[in-house]
């Protein structure tokens, strides 16, 4: 039986992105995760979060960490594309807006630090200017955008997944389209015990399954994780409106109200031949506790009161949106208490990778990175990224 090095299971961004990293230093690496279903609705297997065509990239941050993650990432996504054969990131640019002073003003105020000190090139835009840049949006007084017109804009998760995979496997990584069941720990390494009966033997395990990392049976100890069951909305236009909005940028956004923190993706088309502006922001968290839960709320289109709230919310950033129709569906997210990722090992030869606190998607390929040192016994460099990575 063949012994890998390494066993990553979850092949969605985190995991795809870690054995790339692996091989690229030399491991043998196996990579296990089933392929995205056809249809949703009835599968009774695993999710995963990169099943979209469009997710906002950006250097800004609130947060040091996701700031520098993402500049990481970003930094290296020309090079996953070109040995990928695989484009998957739409330079349109981002703006981050919030309020400029009082309640809610730390969001952009640690955006702008952040920026400053990571020497991250943006301008900044407020009323009339504002306005004059982006006259489709209709922002209210007192709010200051942070506009990067470089290197952000939106990646296609699903693009950039098969990019990551295709050049891990010219690297050597062996791709099991499958699920994993159990791990178990043998005298000389792990066992990956997967659902059509295979077993594949390695000297270590990492689970990078997202959400689905709190699955019975992978993990001896419990994770410091939260999942979230999250609500996203599809504004359908024509190609008229389309081109109208065709610089548009994507968009994360605190209102003053501060109900909730909604971030926009611009004129995008899917898989369908359909052009959609997305939205997500639901109002209220609702935790998903167990895998069951999970599960079962992928399996739907999301909640039809938190669509509404979002078309509310759209329409009245961009009263002049003219849009043919508005489909929800459903997404999760997952944190950690500390709003790091989870990157440590559990056991000698178990560990984890996972939780995107809402921002893994652009920074995936970094996250994959230090998932790939960790498991050759490195440390994450503690002169760049700050706090714990561990429960």
């Amino acid at each position: 039986m063949t012994i890998f090095d390494v066993i990553v299971v979850g092949a969605g961004l985190m995991g795809s992105a870690a054995a790339r990293h692996l091989a690229k230093d030399g491991a043998t690496v196996a990579l296990i995760g089933p392929v995205e279903p056809e249809q949703k609705h009835d599968h009774s297997g695993v999710f995963a979060s990169h099943y979209d065509a469009a997710r906002i990239t950006r250097k800004l941050d609130s947060r040091p960490n996701w700031a520098r993650f993402s500049q990481a990432a970003i930094g290296r996504y020309a090079e996953v594309a070109q040995q990928g054969e695989q484009s998957f990131f739409a330079p349109v640019g981002a703006i981050i807006a919030g309020p400029e002073n009082g309640a809610g003003s730390d969001f952009i105020q640690s955006a702008q630090r952040n920026a400053r000190q990571d020497r991250i090139t943006h301008t900044a835009l407020r009323g009339a200017a504002l306005r004059d840049r982006f006259p489709y949006f209709e922002f209210p007084d007192g709010i200051l955008a942070l506009h990067e017109a470089d290197d952000a804009g939106w990646i296609d998760p699903r693009a950039h997944v098969r990019a990551e995979i295709a050049a891990a496997e010219k690297l050597g990584v062996t791709i099991y389209q499958t699920e994993v069941a159990q791990l178990i720990e043998v005298t000389d390494g792990v066992q990956a015990v997967c659902i059509d009966g295979q077993v594949i033997m390695g000297a270590k395990a990492m689970v990078a399954c997202g959400a689905f990392s709190k699955a019975e049976g992978l993990l001896p100890d419990p994770l410091p994780l939260t999942a979230y069951a999250r609500t996203i909305a599809f504004f359908e236009l024509d190609d008229a409106e389309a081109a109208r909005l065709r610089d548009m940028p994507s968009v994360v956004y605190l209102p003053p109200d501060l109900v909730t923190d909604p971030y926009i993706l611009p004129p995008v088309r899917y898989p369908d031949g359909k052009t959609y502006i997305k939205i997500g922001g639901d109002p209220v968290d609702r935790e998903l506790h167990d895998v069951a839960e999970m599960k079962d709320w992928f399996r739907t289109d999301g909640d039809p009161d938190v669509g509404r709230f979002l078309e509310t919310l759209l329409t009245g950033l961009m009263p002049d949106l003219a849009y043919r129709a508005v489909t929800t569906g459903s997404c999760s997210t997952c944190f950690t208490p500390h709003g790091n990722p989870l990157i440590y090992h559990q056991t000698d030869r178990l560990m984890v990778l996972t939780a995107g606190n809402g921002a893994g998607a652009k920074c995936a390929d970094e996250l994959g990175r230090l998932g790939a040192l960790v498991a050759s016994g490195g440390a994450i460099p503690s002169e760049i990224y700050e706090g714990v990575f561990h429960a």
